[in-house]
């Protein structure tokens, strides 16, 4: 009689088990880089902002003024460096300059124009540092980075007939004013107009911060 017990033992296989190695998984990130060099990009922006963040944590901390003085002109080329990559990585061009009561001239020393709805109703005063982001399809985007210390001052609106436009006079000084605020406001020849200018120093041009009616 056969035994079944010893039929079931004789019928496994020695053999060692084979099994096939399963796929590797890609490398998402690799495969990403690869296909949008902006993936790279981004990757070294954040290590520079790492860096940057670093270097100011030190320089808060410190003493020396000699470092400190290394520092920030570190900082100042991390900057720099930082703003060529965003326009690398966006396609925009970022450019900073100052305001002149018109437009902004830019650190490339050119002049540029700028909208005299935002600059009326932001109260832009000369002097103030704009930041200038133009983007692929032309649009110009202006925002104020750095106001200058300002003052208030109190003249009557007049007419320059010379130049067509309105002037504000306060006492001995005159100044020009954007006809977008005099609009604004309607103002109108002989009222009392309140103006922001900087506050030390001379200037052409005021901003419009209210205008009382006569």
């Amino acid at each position: 009689m056969q035994n079944a017990y010893y039929d079931e033992e004789e019928s496994i296989s020695t053999e060692e088990p084979h099994f096939e190695p399963e796929p590797e998984e890609p490398k998402r990130a690799d495969a990403k880089e690869t296909a949008d060099p902006r993936y790279a990009l981004a990757v070294q922006l954040l290590r520079q902002t790492h860096e940057t963040l670093g270097h100011v944590l030190d320089l808060m901390s410190g003493s020396d003024a000699k470092m400190d003085a290394t520092r920030i002109a570190e900082l100042m080329v991390t900057k720099r460096q930082m703003g060529r990559t965003l326009e690398d990585l966006s396609g925009s061009r970022v450019l900073e300059g100052v305001f002149d009561g018109n437009a902004m001239i830019g650190s490339d020393g050119k002049h540029y124009s700028v909208p005299p709805n935002y600059a009326s109703k932001s109260r832009l005063v000369e002097g103030d540092v704009l930041k200038l982001t133009i983007r692929p399809d032309g649009t110009f985007i202006f925002k104020q980075i750095g106001p200058i210390e300002r003052k208030r001052v109190v003249g009557c609106l007049a007419f320059d007939a010379s130049n067509g436009s309105h002037v504000v006079v306060c006492g001995t000084a005159t100044f020009k004013v954007l006809p977008a605020s005099v609009s604004y406001f309607r103002g109108d020849v002989g009222d009392d107009v309140v103006c922001l200018v900087p506050k030390s120093g001379t200037s052409v041009w005021a901003a419009v911060e209210n205008i009382m009616k006569k």
